[in-house]
Formats: C-alpha cells, structure tokens, sequence
C-alpha cells in the first residue's frame, strides 16, 4: 500500500525507474504521461484522467521530466508534487512566487541519493556578459512560492575557491528560501560560503521555515538570512580551510532580522561539529545589509551541543563595527560541549528560564504546523 505521506509509494517509484513497463498505478498521473504507453501505465478514455497533482523526475528518462526544472515549470499553479528519483541533477532551479504549497520528495533511502547541484558563485560571469550572478544569482535552487515542503534532497553548490582563483566574490549559495510556511525534513545542504539562506521576499514579509533533522555545512555565513527559521535536531559542521592561517576560518550564523520581526533564527536540540583546530570558528555575526539598515539581527541557540571549534571565549563577531554585535538579539540557553563554557559572561548572553519558556517551534511559527516528515 502506498504511504500515507506520498502520493504514490517510493518503491514504486524506483521499481518503474529501474525497469521499465512497470506500473506506478493510476493515482495521479499526469495526463500528458497518461496519453501514452510506457511506465505509468495508460488510461482508457480522457474523461477518465484523474486531475495531475504529482510528475515524476526521473534522470534516465523514466519519469515524466529529467530534470526538476523542467517538472517545476510544467508544476503550474498550487498543489503540485515532485517525486525525484536517485541521481544528481546538474542544474539551477527556480520554483518563483506563483508555485505554491509544492512539495518535492526524493524517492530515495536517504537525502544522499539525490542531490541537486550547481557551481556558480557571486563572482561568476554571467554567460551573456551582462555581469555577475551576485549572491542571490549564485543560488542553485531558489525557493519563493509559500507552503514549500522537502523531504530526504540534497541541495549543493560545489564552486571552490581554489578552483576559480581569479574570482573575489565567492559566495556561493545551495538554496535560497524565501517562501513562507517552507518545511525541510531530512535534507542537506552543502557548500563553503553563504550555504543556506534562509530570508523572504522583502524586507516586510516575514517568512516562517521550519528545517528538521538537517544537516548544514559551510565556513563563511553558511546560515545567514532574515527568515524567521526554526533548526530543530540539525548538525551544522564547520569545514577546514587551507587558504587562512589563522582564525577565524568563518562563522556559522549570520542572520539579518528586521528588527520589527520579533523572531530570528532559533536552534534547538541541534549540534556544531567541526573539521577546523579546536576554536577557529565563531558561532555567529551578526549581518545587517547595506539595503536594509533597519535590520537588527536575532538568534537564540538552546539545548545544542557546540563541538571545540566553536572559539569559547568569544563566540561572536562584529560584521561592519557599526553594528556590533552586542546590540542585537543574541541568546543562548543551556548549551553543552566545550565550545559552549562559558568562561567570559559578558561574551555570552544568556537566557533567564522564564525567557526560555516561550523560545520554541509555537512561539516562533505561530498559527504553522509544519508537515511532518514522510
């Protein structure tokens, strides 16, 4: 039987990937599939076409599309979900404002076994010579439709700076979310610099997102954003670098709240390792953009073990020295491992338990209920 959460099983799926002729069933089947003999079966007459709500992404040609773009731009309007199955899609994705409540799973056993990705960064020349991507541009997937949900999907930039020395802008981001109401269940999210942005679709939309059981990795402001984002059970790993030598390699946070947005960005019940030496990284700084001086960066990191390479003593960092971090909304609470003793209070603002009472999922997502993993 099909599970509950998909539209139609994962092993079914994979069954008409790996061989084809086999039937998926009939349940939403796209009718442009339907018309035809092959893998998804075919129908009898038009009228007994079911409404499609589901495509099929498949790298061999199994599927309705190859590629998650062009299911995405066949995905017109709201309701629609992709089922992607094993392999890594080389490509940029955009899913824009009009694609709402879309979901996309990845029919595999874990998020490994699909990956989409690219390799542009900020510095990268556009083909057509109009310029560079810029960071928004560098983005391999981009997400601004509301109601957005992922499960078990890799999303990676693998640009190296060491590979492209004659490029200075080197932010280079795996997803863009702008979206609000966005869900990311057991997903990855690799890259070096600017890794996740978790933000909105303008400085006045506050955007709620809510990332469970993820893994994050980067150096430089690989979580960074305006968003309001819950991280709940998530790993953000710190990489090692050979082009600095000394610290900081980078930090892990950078948020941009608005400061009429009374919630940034919350981790709870997470974890911080890292590949760098013990203490060469800062655990956050805060980042309030030239566009939007009216930023007052927020972020609270509770119940969450920071591993050695967070620097103890000083864990957070100015970005611009007009806007010292001291002044924004730092918070941590009953925080473990040796990257979170506190040995200088002043350096690390701690919550009082009352405050900790309302610094969870409901306070900050409020009337969202986040859909639950599949």
């Amino acid at each position: 039987m099909p599970s509950p959460h998909l539209p139609l099983s994962r092993r079914g799926f994979l069954m008409a990937s790996a061989t084809a002729g086999a039937a998926l069933g009939l349940a939403a089947v796209p009718a442009r599939a339907a018309a035809r003999q092959g893998p998804f079966g075919r129908y009898g007459s038009p009228a007994a076409r079911p409404t499609p709500t589901t495509l099929y992404v498949d790298p061999h040609g199994r599927g309705d599309f190859t590629s998650v773009q062009a299911a995405v731009t066949a995905a017109t309007g709201s309701g629609w979900t992709l089922v992607i199955a094993p392999g890594v899609y080389r490509e940029t994705v955009l899913a824009d404002t009009r694609r709402t409540e879309m979901t996309w799973i990845g029919a595999g056993d874990g998020p490994r076994d699909v990956v989409i990705v690219y390799d542009n960064a900020a510095g990268t020349p556009k083909p057509d010579g109009s310029g560079t991507y810029g960071t928004t541009g560098s983005a391999t997937t981009t997400v601004r439709g509301d109601g957005f949900t992922a499960h078990r999907i890799t999303f990676a930039n693998d640009f190296l700076r060491a590979d492209h020395p004659g490029i200075t802008g080197t932010q280079a981001v795996a997803i863009k979310v702008q979206g609000d109401r966005s869900a990311f269940h057991h997903c990855r999210f690799l890259g070096h610099q600017d890794t996740l942005y978790a933000d909105s679709n303008a400085a006045s939309v506050f955007a709620r997102q809510f990332f469970s059981h993820c893994y994050v990795e980067g150096d430089v402001d690989f979580v960074f954003g305006r968003a309001t984002a819950v991280f709940e059970h998530c790993h953000f790993r710190t990489l090692n670098r050979t082009d600095l030598s000394g610290a900081p390699y980078g930090f892990v946070f950078a948020p941009s709240t608005e400061a009429a947005n009374p919630h940034g960005y919350l981790v709870t019940r997470g974890r911080v390792s890292s590949e760098a030496p013990d203490g060469y990284y800062k655990l956050a700084r805060p980042w309030v953009p030239s566009s939007s001086t009216t930023a007052r960066p927020m972020l609270t990191v509770r119940d969450t073990w920071l591993g050695p390479g967070i620097d103890a003593v000083a864990p957070y960092a100015n970005m611009r020295d007009a806007h010292p971090w001291q002044d924004q909304r730092f918070a941590e609470y009953r925080n473990t491992g040796p990257g979170a003793v506190v040995t200088v209070p002043e350096n690390r603002p701690q919550l009082a338990d009352e405050q900790a009472e309302s610094a969870n999922r409901a306070t900050w997502l409020g009337d969202w209920r986040p859909p639950e993993a599949c």
